[in-house]
Parts: structure tokens; sequence; C-alpha cells
């Protein structure tokens, strides 16, 4: 079942920048729902001011103007853009493929006159550094920080030592160049890193962890902060 915003984005995009009107059973037949429900949207599209025309029994369509949703100023559309495609490039393959959604959701209802300033956003996200070896360790990473599951990681230090480790995965730092894994050691019962660039494998265990006030990435954070204004 699709969640009825996500039916309401869908039938923005059918109706927008056509010359003719679409009856509401074929929009219907599109988004697999009654032509009740069609009714029902069109209106509460109309209401939220999307400028829909036409009538039961003839059509619908989108008059050319700009859409009342995308309310955002050039320098927001722009931080949204660049920051949909970071993710795009420097996460896991699930977040990414979000990340392209999201970027596709907003290209499709940008106001044309905003459309080539988006376009020529100064800004070039690359992901050569970023393969898909490491990208599917953040996936794993990432479901083991959200289920509080401890993670098996076989790791290459800079002296290019390989040790497992058992770890408690606590959140990911981007440190404007690598990817760090944030973890407690229960061997060592403190915190520890690893670049994720050096991890070799990474495996999800059935062990359970909790966070608390002075076990968690905000209390990483904070020490780390305390750590350089004394330097």
């Amino acid at each position: 079942m699709v969640h009825k915003s996500e039916r309401l984005f869908q039938l923005v995009n059918l109706l927008k920048g056509r010359r003719l009107a679409v009856t509401a059973k074929q929009l219907a037949d599109k988004l697999n729902v009654s032509e009740r429900t069609i009714y029902r949207d069109i209106q509460h599209l109309q209401t939220s001011g999307v400028p829909i025309e036409g009538e039961a029994g003839i059509g619908y369509l989108i008059s050319e103007c700009d859409l009342p949703p995308m309310m955002f100023t050039l320098e927001e559309l722009q931080a949204l853009m660049l920051g949909s495609r970071m993710v795009s490039e420097w996460t896991d393959p699930v977040l990414a493929d979000k990340a392209h959604s999201a970027l596709a959701k907003i290209e499709a209802v940008l106001p044309s006159s905003l459309k080539q300033k988006v376009d020529d956003l100064p800004y070039l996200v690359s992901g050569w550094s970023h393969n898909q070896a490491q990208q599917a360790f953040t996936l794993t990473l990432r479901q083991g920080i959200e289920q509080h599951r401890c993670v098996n990681i076989d790791y290459s230090d800079a002296k290019q030592q390989t040790t497992t480790r058992l770890v408690e995965p606590l959140g990911m730092v981007y440190w404007g160049g690598k990817w760090t894994l944030i973890t407690y050691c229960r061997l060592r019962n403190d915190y520890r890193e690893f670049r994720i660039d050096r991890i070799q494998t990474v495996s999800l265990t059935e062990l359970t962890f909790t966070t608390h006030g002075d076990k968690s990435l905000a209390h990483y954070v904070k020490l780390v902060q305390e750590k350089y204004k004394e330097c």
C-alpha cells in the first residue's frame, strides 16, 4: 500500500506538464486505487494550493505555473541537492538509492526558472575514493548501529597488521576525507575508532548492547571536542 503522501506526489507528477486532461479513471488505474480516492486526492491538492484544473467526468491537469509546495530558495535547493549527492556517493547502497529517489522528486517539481540554476551547482561530489566494498560494509555497520547489535570486523591497521575485533558500533563520522566507525570496545572498556577503508570484512552478530549518557556517539563527540579545546 502506497502512503498517501507518496501517492499525492505521484499524482502531481502524472498531471504536471500535460497538455491534455487525464480522467480520474486513468489516474486510478495508474495508481492502483479507486476513482473515489482520486477525487479526494484532487480535492486535497486543490485545497493545498496546487493549481489543478478540470472536473469529474472531463479530466484534470495542472496549469502552467510554479507549484506552491516547492517553497525553497535557490540556496536551500542547492543545499538539498548537494547533500543528496553526497549521500548518494558516500554512504551505503540503500541510503544511496533513497538519495537518488529524493533527487528525482526534487527535480520533478522544480519550477523551470530554477532548474538551470540548480543544474549549474558549482560543487562536484566525487565517489572515486569510496568503493562498492566499503559501501557494502557501511550498510552492515548501519544495521548494527540502528539495531544495537555487536559486529565482528577484520581490521588492517596503519602497519598493515590485521586483527579481528568484536565491537559495539555507535556511529560513523565523516571527517572530510574518510569515514570512521566509532565503537565501544568491550575488551578495553573504552571508545575505539576504525577507518572504514581499512576494514576487510564485517559481520553482524546476535549480541546486543545498550547506550547511555557515558556510552554513545554524542558522548564520544563531546569528549573529542573537550580534548581539542585543551590543545
